[in-house]
């Protein structure tokens, strides 16, 4: 579908307004009609000498009869400021119902493009920049209102004012308005011919700056790492060279338009100078009198000044376009792990979860996991490990449709979990990552973010048994304190327990654990597997880690090596068949 006319979707919810906003706009146009005239009267009926005026009109005329000329003028200059005041009323009434339509559009495509882009599955943000997404959200998203407010907008009040003047025109001098008409073509071909450029290098400047943003983001983001390397000078040398490219970019542009103004300058010019010329030609042979002609020539500015307002529309809208094709390629994005029309909300689950022959693949031609069998029982503590790069990771992640398997099933309770819908499988799980997501908000919030419905009291509790509890009522504001970008005023394992309270506070049946631990010291990770072994307690735990001592109590273990099932078994079991866990355990303890 055409941009323009996808664009177009957008204001269906605003369509009464805007028909009040058009309603308006033929009331301003009509006034404008009518601001060259007070003048034209003072011009032909007053100053022009007596043996050459025309007869009046009937009611100028009668008014000057009972005038003089003085008053009467002063009236027609009274006049023209009523008309003013009053175009200026209705254009400020009609601006105001256009620029909200367009705002409150804007603010729908956003939500819309914001939305989209939190329900696409992980795969399609691990292909792309975090920060390209948020440019397309923040600043390509406003594309819309520039296409309505400078663009649709303008087209329709600029083409009612022209065919209004247009009309008049013709009724005063259909030979002169044929003369101001003759550079309408080439204007037509200026514009067709420029068009194309500004849709391009503004699609170009848009992909620089979502570069800059990028680069300005991850360098800040990783400023320790940065000062730590001594980094400071290649940072800054590479966002010098992102933000040139866009300077390059934007020149390019204004270049464009800076010729095609000219261009366009110069041929309403000559338009001007033709009109001039064959206007005063009539004035002399007597064929319209001067106050026509200044009339006339008032017109040809209200001509021009919307085919002028024509020519830059369609170059914003072109450039605007190019924004809003970039919003449009997200929301046409396939939801790859999206809800079948059958699937259902799946109830009270019992935790028993099943990979049955599961293969997975992100590209479609490397095979990350093949053959995959395992069966977990309701309540059942199972660890997978291996080395990097096994696939324990994208196994786990299968279990809440982050991925879903190129071949296989994964099961819970017997339903294939394509059958049921994303939101109620994703009800009945807690995860607790190696790195915890925390919120920029306070510890409360970052708590409570599965039940953010949760009492005072319920997250204290949650806290307490994530042994939490202590350290945030050693802070000055306690719950309310904020943990800063991603938890940076806290310590790691202070992290790693506010994200295991969140877990004991959504008390789901279901706990992913992946690899929980690796990122403490010998001392947290002791103490932070105590508080886990609480929160596994009558929970089915999918486990994975590198750390061989932190599932020596689990109920199976899962061996994995190349994306396949070396092994799986209970410790006592794998040790005896003296294979790869062995080799880990061994490597682990040291042992020859």
């Amino acid at each position: 579908m055409p941009v323009y006319r996808r664009t177009l979707i957008y204001y269906r919810p605003f369509l009464a307004r805007t028909v009040w906003g058009i309603a308006l706009s033929f009331v301003g146009v009509g006034l404008n009609l009518l601001k060259p005239w007070p003048f034209a009267y003072i011009v032909d009926d007053v100053l022009t000498p007596a043996a050459e005026r025309q007869a009046a009109q009937p009611w100028v005329a009668a008014l000057l009869e009972s005038t003089s000329p003085a008053l009467f003028i002063a009236l027609m200059c009274g006049a023209l400021v009523v008309i003013s005041l009053l175009w200026g009323a209705v254009n400020f009434c009609t601006n105001m119902i256009f620029v909200r339509a367009g705002l409150e559009a804007l603010l729908k495509l956003r939500t819309d493009l914001y939305a989209y882009l939190q329900s696409l599955p992980l795969k399609f943000h691990d292909e792309r920049r975090s920060t390209d997404s948020s440019f397309r959200v923040a600043y390509d998203s406003q594309a819309i209102q520039t296409i309505y407010n400078k663009g649709f907008t303008n087209i329709f009040m600029s083409a009612v004012t022209l065919l209004s003047i247009l009309g008049v025109m013709l009724w005063k001098d259909w030979s002169l308005t044929l003369v101001a008409m003759a550079v309408i073509p080439f204007l037509i071909l200026a514009i067709r011919l420029f068009a194309v450029r500004v849709r391009h290098e503004s699609t170009l400047i848009q992909e620089r700056e979502s570069a800059v943003l990028t680069i300005a983001q991850e360098g800040l983001s990783s400023v320790r790492m940065v000062h730590a390397f001594g980094r400071e000078e290649h940072e800054v040398a590479q966002f010098r060279r992102h933000a040139v490219e866009s300077l390059s970019a934007n020149l390019k542009l204004t270049l464009t338009t800076i010729s095609s103004a000219l261009v366009v300058g110069t041929l309403i010019t000559l338009g001007t100078a033709l009109l001039y010329y064959v206007g005063s030609l009539h004035v002399l042979d007597g064929t319209i009198q001067l106050g026509d002609l200044l009339v006339f020539t008032s017109y040809l500015v209200m001509l021009y000044t919307p085919l002028e307002a024509l020519t830059y529309t369609a170059w914003a809208l072109e450039g605007a376009a190019a924004g809003a094709q970039r919003c449009f390629e997200i929301l046409d994005r396939e939801d790859e792990v999206s809800d079948r029309p059958e699937a259902r909300p799946l109830g009270p689950t019992k935790g028993a979860i099943r990979f049955e022959k599961v293969a997975f693949s992100y590209d479609g031609s490397r095979p990350i996991l093949s053959d995959i069998d395992v069966e977990v029982v309701p309540g059942q503590r199972v660890a997978f490990v291996g080395g990097t790069g096994a696939g324990k990771s994208t196994l786990l992640s299968l279990v809440p449709r982050f991925y879903d398997p190129t071949a296989g099933r994964v099961t819970l309770d017997g339903h294939d979990l394509r059958d049921l819908t994303k939101k109620s499988v994703r009800e009945q799980i807690s995860v607790v990552l190696q790195d915890t997501v925390l919120f920029s908000t306070t510890i409360r919030e970052n708590i409570a973010y599965g039940r953010p419905d949760a009492t005072d009291e319920e997250i204290i509790e949650a806290a307490r048994r994530a042994q939490a509890h202590d350290f945030i009522s050693a802070l000055a504001d306690g719950y309310r304190a904020q943990v800063g970008e991603r938890g940076s005023h806290l310590s790691v394992g202070q992290r790693q327990r506010i994200g295991i309270a969140r877990a004991f506070l959504k008390n789901a049946p279901i706990l992913l654990l992946d690899e929980p631990t690796s990122a403490l010291d010998a001392t947290t990770e002791k103490a932070i597997m105590q508080t886990i072994q609480s929160l596994m307690e009558g929970r089915t735990t999918l486990i994975i880690t590198h750390r061989i001592t932190t599932v020596r109590n689990m109920d199976k273990i899962v061996v994995l090596r190349d994306g396949r099932i070396a092994e799986q078994g209970t410790e006592p079991e794998l040790l005896a068949m003296n294979g790869t866990y062995a080799d880990l355990f061994r490597a682990t303890h040291d042992q020859p």
